[in-house]
């Protein structure tokens, strides 16, 4: 789905196969173009599943927020020693959004692409609260709170103590929009229990934001998409590796091996010793 934004009062959705002439028009007359990702299962081989159907805006907010990723070391490239990541799958490559807590300057270029694309996605009285989910959506969530103007809450992994609340840290009123914020995704699935959690307490949850999302494991938005979340996010490895190459990061056999995975992540998972399903 592409949504263009003529005027902050007037909103109009268009399919995303709309015409490159059309489309083109429409920039030109100053719209504001968003991305949302897309809701549809993808293949088995899912390396491709979220670069197609990209506006340049949020190509260049990708683009953007990969090179700070990299220039303050929030990614690693480790093919010869796979990370294994919460949700089982082996990869050559891992991303610490936590990181970007220690630089001022990087965390407010984020935070101000991460509210545009919400307010754009989400609409702008379209919600009420942000929550960030324990830990690492946290900061993200107090940042993009204050810059939104909006009430800040957080998720815990697990309830503390008994009551409705006992997993929510915050005030809000029964039937709240709530957004959940987040570092990153790989699978989505770990965002489920913060929504329903969320949920739980009286809160409306139809939208999550990450950072960085994986954008490569096949089912990946299948967890949130049963449960009627829609997830929205800055970049994906894919933005990470167009930077890398642009930039001469990383030296090419590593660059090659990313590649392979990112093509085919289910087989290079499982060679690797990892999940392979």
């Amino acid at each position: 789905m592409v949504t263009v934004a003529m005027a902050p009062s007037r909103l109009t959705r268009i399919s995303s196969d709309i015409s490159l002439p059309l489309l083109f028009a429409v920039l030109q007359e100053g719209a504001i173009v968003a991305y949302r990702a897309p809701s549809r299962q993808p293949s088995r081989k899912a390396g491709h599943m979220q670069t197609a159907s990209r506006t340049p805006e949020h190509k260049k907010a990708a683009l953007t927020t990969a090179r700070i990723l990299l220039e303050i070391k929030a990614v690693n490239f480790r093919p010869e020693e796979p990370y294994t990541l919460t949700s089982g799958w082996a990869s050559p490559v891992y991303v610490d959004c936590r990181k970007v807590i220690s630089f001022p300057r990087a965390r407010q270029k984020i935070c101000e692409l991460a509210s545009n694309a919400i307010l754009r996605e989400v609409g702008y009285e379209s919600f009420d609260a942000v929550a960030g989910g324990e830990t690492a959506g946290i900061p993200y969530a107090a940042w993009i709170s204050d810059r939104l103007m909006v009430p800040m809450l957080y998720v815990r992994k697990k309830p503390k103590g008994f009551g409705r609340n006992a997993q929510i840290e915050g005030e809000f009123a029964n039937g709240a929009r709530v957004v959940l914020v987040e570092d990153l995704a790989s699978d989505g699935a770990s965002k489920v229990n913060f929504c329903n959690a969320l949920r739980e307490a009286g809160a409306e949850v139809s939208h999550a934001f990450v950072v960085f999302f994986y954008g490569v494991f096949p089912g990946a938005l299948k967890a949130l998409n049963e449960t009627g979340v829609e997830l929205s996010y800055l970049c994906n490895w894919w933005d990470v590796l167009e930077v890398a190459e642009q930039d001469g990061l990383f030296d090419r056999k590593t660059l090659e091996a990313v590649r392979s995975f990112l093509h085919d992540p289910v087989q290079w998972s499982k060679l690797h010793g990892g999940r392979a399903e």
